[in-house]
């Protein structure tokens, strides 16, 4: 493959998508804001690996961004990101412009109660609202039989979860393991904000949770412990924690003893940037 076909127009996209299902062909959908990265890839190379048609869409939704955040200048590289696209084998790019995805009068939202509340949603207020409603409008758009999001967005990772089962929607929902820097850091579009000096402290986040993880693997049950463990490793060298929890893997339920699958989940400010990252405290 040459280059990857881009498609902008949301009803071409469905056109596009139509004419796979009526050859019976699997349609696998990785959705994006852009500025791949290898994680972006590795979901890609699993959609590959899962269905006869592999869609990435690339699309930085404005109505997830709060009004003091990074919308103007989050990264895009669209040039770049279709360069890397082909060499997963993408089938198509959906590329759509903000005016194709809502109108001036766009009146809906999605809101995914209780697995939005807290970490992220109590620090974004409307985030999962936006990130709910576009991801549904891109399932409805592409049509897919399977897509595919990163671990390292936990809360996000559940908050789709939980709408494609609440809302019926006819499709699998993959998640994957996070991909990291040698040091741990998670991969992560916004690391690109990071200074030098800032980005030899981000693996901190890491060797906490990390720190948690080891404790628990030694039998430590107490979600206070834990934390106090994570905090160890990172106080010093970031500048700030935003949160640090211990959550129910599944229903992201606040947990003060380790009584079922747990996550830990961290934002940390290192520099001016915000970093998310999470670690799966049982296995």
């Amino acid at each position: 493959m040459s280059d990857v076909p881009v498609i902008a127009d949301p009803a071409a996209m469905s056109a596009w998508s139509e004419t796979a299902r009526a050859r019976g062909e699997r349609i696998a959908l990785v959705p994006t804001m852009g500025a791949l990265h290898a994680g972006h890839l590795s979901l890609l190379a699993e959609g590959r690996r899962r269905a006869q048609k592999l869609v990435l869409s690339i699309f930085v939704n404005p109505i997830q961004f709060g009004p003091n955040e990074d919308l103007a200048k989050y990264p895009r590289d669209l040039a770049g990101d279709l360069a890397q696209a082909v060499s997963v084998g993408c089938d198509l790019a959906f590329v759509p412009e903000a005016a194709s995805m809502y109108s001036p009068d766009f009146q809906t939202a999605i809101e995914v109660r209780e697995v939005s509340q807290g970490l992220c949603g109590a620090r974004r207020p409307g985030h999962f609202a936006g990130v709910a409603t576009v991801v549904c409008k891109l399932f409805n758009i592409v049509r897919p039989h399977v897509a595919f999001f990163g671990e390292k967005d936990f809360q996000q990772l559940a908050v789709i979860r939980r709408m494609v089962a609440d809302l019926n929607l006819p499709l699998e929902i993959v998640g994957l393991s996070t991909v990291r820097e040698p040091d741990g850091l998670a991969l992560s579009s916004r690391n690109a904000y990071l200074a030098a000096s800032d980005r030899k402290r981000a693996g901190a986040l890491y060797a906490g949770l990390s720190a948690a993880k080891a404790l628990r693997e030694k039998g430590e049950r107490r979600a206070s412990v834990l934390l106090n463990a994570a905090t160890a490793e990172m106080a010093s060298r970031v500048d700030r924690i935003d949160y640090l929890e211990v959550r129910a893997s599944e229903d992201l339920k606040p947990l003060a003893t380790i009584d079922r699958p747990a996550v830990m989940l961290v934002a940390a400010f290192v520099g001016g940037t915000r970093l998310i990252d999470n670690l799966r405290l049982d296995g």
